[in-house]
Parts: structure tokens; sequence; C-alpha cells
């Protein structure tokens, strides 16, 4: 039947001219590859700009720790000369001028946030005091300051929770301590100065945190110190219970992203813990300025590479379609080549081509074919009286009919030329032609187009039929030329018939 076998194209050399959705399928292609490197860059990129935050983070973190290490540490050496100077006889026996100068000479280093070193005894009352030599009057039992040495001798240096100063007017301060203890170990009394938490405050504030950033020293114990940005009722919260808090005490992470248990915003945090002395600070910085950089740059690189994908897609499609316009072409005209345009049977051409290898195939294989020739009866008659018009449509009706004769998919039909068609069946013995030409004859004359002209009132048809183990047959032409002489051996015995070359 027509395009029984599909030849490749004049363009079969090229794969992308047979097959031009390939053309845009490598451009999907290319642009996800594209894309995924992007993309992957971009994220090499965001992973580079957390680095770079948690690197600032922890710089402010290690500088703010050796900057309060190293007061604190100062204000620990007046305290221990203190502790060391109630306990020697010596310096107790002095004039109190000049016990006072022996005693808080050291506390002189301390700058304008740091305040009056005090002893008190252990009932918590002042002994001395470095602010004058007649001590002002006040008693401590109660501090945590002077309770930690009352419960544990070991306490060594104690920093205490934010608390407001009875001596300062309510100042917000913390209190450093230390135990002094007689010869035999028990409280002798505690030696305390106080921090003002302003100097924290004034500290932080130096540092450049950015419009989101926060910075908080908090006690072993997770009680805020000082917090920027800074707001009263944060001091003295604990947030030993706290999801950052925890995360931070386990150590194992350089930074991470948490939620601040205060404010309730996100951020990125680096947390140290002091080498020397029992306190945490951590340095967040607001996500939105950790990648306000990188979004910038993501918002322009994505841009520049949808319109580049864009391009390559609509570049692509336009290429697509020129391919598949120019293939139809090609097809159309291939067509046009093989197939008869009446019909829409197989041209001669196409005929002799597909023949010619279903021949050598049968030779090969050693199975039958079988070759039918089909004539439409006195049709030259039946266009003199009917016309050309009527006569091409005669035409493709037994086209029609000797189209959907043979049911395999293999079987060849073609328009041989004028009225005459041929069929060839591979693997069809002498029986099966039979089969086959018997039912062109009796569905063509069932058709009963009136032809005045014919002895049957009707356009009947004459088939003559071949096959190729009806005895000794040399090639293929031999075929044809049999069923060719069998065709005219129907049309002598009255047509309307079909007849086996057997006959002949």
């Amino acid at each position: 039947m027509a395009g029984d076998d599909p030849e490749k194209s004049p363009a079969s050399g090229k794969l992308l001219q047979r097959h031009p959705a390939l053309i845009l399928a490598f451009a999907v292609l290319l642009v996800g590859v594209m894309l995924g490197l992007v993309g992957n860059v971009l994220l090499r990129q965001r992973q580079e700009m957390v680095l770079h935050a948690a690197d600032n983070a922890e710089n402010l973190a290690l500088i703010s720790e050796r900057e309060i290490t190293r007061t604190l540490q100062l204000f620990d050496l007046s305290i221990q000369a203190v502790v060391d100077g109630v306990v020697n006889k010596e310096v107790l026996a002095l004039s109190p001028g000049m016990r006072q100068m022996v005693l808080f000479d050291r506390s002189a280093t301390a700058g304008k946030y740091l305040g009056s070193l005090l002893f008190v005894d252990d009932h918590g009352n002042i002994v001395f005091d470095s602010a004058a030599e007649t001590p002002r009057h006040g008693n401590f039992v109660d501090r945590p300051w002077f309770t930690a040495h009352l419960h544990n001798a070991d306490a060594g240096l104690y920093i205490s929770p934010p608390y407001r100063s009875r001596l300062r007017n309510g100042m917000q301060s913390i209190a450093l301590s230390r135990r002094v203890q007689h010869a035999d170990g028990s409280l002798a009394g505690v030696v305390v100065g106080a921090i003002d938490l302003e100097y924290f405050r004034a500290l932080f504030s130096g540092l450049n945190l950015g419009g989101d950033g926060t910075i908080n020293l908090m006690s072993g114990s997770g009680t805020v110190i000082m917090r920027l940005p800074y707001r009263d009722d944060w001091i003295g919260a604990n947030l030993a219970n706290s999801t950052n808090f925890l995360r931070a005490r386990q150590q194992h992470e350089r930074f991470f992203v948490g939620t601040s248990a205060l404010d309730g915003r996100t951020r990125l945090y680096v947390v140290r813990t002091f080498k020397t002395l029992p306190l945490v600070i951590s340095v967040a910085q607001g996500l939105d300025e950790v990648y306000a950089q990188w979004w910038r740059q993501a918002r322009m690189v994505v841009l520049l590479i949808s319109l580049l994908a864009v391009s390559l897609l609509a570049a692509a499609w336009l290429l697509t379609r020129e391919f598949q316009s120019r293939l139809k072409a090609e097809r159309e005209l291939l067509l046009l080549a093989e197939v008869d345009g009446l019909t829409a049977l197989n041209n001669r051409r196409k005929f002799d081509a597909l023949f010619e290898r279903e021949w050598l195939r049968a030779k090969r294989l050693h199975h039958p074919v079988a070759a039918l020739f089909v004539d439409i009866d006195w049709f030259k008659g039946f266009n003199d009286s009917y016309g050309h018009q009527r006569g091409d449509d005669v035409l493709r009706q037994v086209a029609h009919v000797i189209a959907g004769a043979p049911k395999r998919p293999a079987d060849v039909s073609a328009r041989f030329g004028g009225e005459e068609f041929v069929l060839v069946l591979p693997d069809t013995n002498a029986r099966g032609a039979a089969k086959v030409a018997q039912r062109i004859v009796d569905e063509v004359r069932a058709l009963q187009i009136p032809h005045a002209g014919s002895s049957y009132g009707c356009v009947t048809v004459s088939v003559g039929y071949a096959c190729s183990d009806m005895g000794v047959i040399e090639d293929g032409k031999a075929l044809i030329a049999q069923a060719d002489r069998a065709l005219y051996l129907a049309k002598s015995r009255g047509r309307n018939r079909a007849v086996s070359a057997l006959e002949s």
C-alpha cells in the first residue's frame, strides 16, 4: 500500500534536519545545565557570604573577649591585693591612712566604670572601703557575691549577676568578689569590687554590628549581663534554657542560625566561651544583612541568565520550526516523487523499488511472493461517455478497493499506469493470491458504478495473477510478465474475472 516502506529523506545524513525537535531538546538541556552551573555558583557564593559574616562576628566576639578579660583581670589584681592585705597583721597595724594606701593602691588603675573596693566581714558588714578611710555603712549578707563564698570555700573569683548598687544610687552593676579566710579555713570575709554595666555598653557601642546585629554578654549560667540593642528589662534575664544557649554550650558548631529568645528574630550566631572567666559572649548578624550583597548579585545573575535562556530557547524554537518546515517540504516532495497524486497509491517508481526488495527477500528466504495485475474494463469508453472527471473518480474508488484488498502491512499496491494497477503480496502462495484477486473483482463490481459501455452495466475489473511457486521463475520481471499475460487472458475471456498465470 502507499507509504509501505518509509525511505530515507534527502537529509538522512543530517540528524538535526531529520529530527528538528532535537534542536529544542538540546537547547532545553543546555539551559538546564547552564542553570544548574549558575545555581551551584550562587549557592557557593551564598555559603561564602555566611562564612564571611561568621568571620566578622567571630572577630568582634574575640576582640570583646580580650578587652573584657584584660579589664576584669586587672580589677581582680586589685581585689587579690586587698585579700592579701586584710590577713596581713603588719598591714592591719598601720595607721588608717597608710593602711588605706597599702590595701587599695592597685585600685588606682580602675577606670571610670569601676566602683570602689570593699572588704566585708563574715557577717556582711563593711570593714574597709577604698572610697574613704572611714568606711560607709552597709550590710550585704544577702548579696549573691557574698553568699557564694559563704557556702563555697573554693568559689575563687566570683562574677555576680547584674544588680542595682545600694551605695551608688541604684546603678546597674556586676560584682567581682573573692573569699578571705582565717588560718583554719573558715570565712573571714569577702573582698568585692563593682563594675558599672555602662562599661560593657560603651564597649559594645563601639562595634559595628549592622542594622539588625546583636551582642550578648552572659554569665556561664546564662544570665544576661549586657545586650545591644539595649533594653532595661533584658538585663538579668536568664537564657539557660533557651535553644540558642543550649546549642552554643555544646560547642559543636562554629556558628549557627537561630532565633533569639528575647526579640524573636532569626540571626546568624557566633558564640565564644571565655578562656579564663565564667562568661559567654555571642555576636549575631541579621540574615537580611548577611545575604544583602548576595541577593543583589543573585538577582542580577538570574536576570541575565533568564534573558540568555529565553533568547536561546527562542532561537532554538525558531530554528526547530525552520527545520520542521524544510523537513515537511522535503517529505511533500518525496511524497510527490513516490505516490500517485490521483489515487494516493505508490507510483511506478516506488513500486519498482519495493518489488525489487521483496523479490530479493523472497529468493533469499525461499518464501513465495505473488504479483497481481488489475485493469479497469472498458475504461476508455467510460471516459468518452462520462468525462475524465468521472473517470478520475472511478480510478480513486477502484484504487481504494485495491488498497484495502490485501490485509497485511507488508503488502504493496501501486498504480502501474493509466487504468492499470499492480499488487505484490510477500509470503503469499497461489491460493492466497487467488483469494485477493477475486476479492478485488467482487468488491469493484459491488460498487455498482454505472457504465453503459460495459457488458455488465457497471464498472468492473479484470485481474491476472502469478506466484513464484508456479513453476520456475527466474526473476521478478518474469513474475510480472506472467501476471500480465494472465490479465490479458482474463480480458479475452470476457473481463470481470480473475485468472491465474497457470491458465495461460
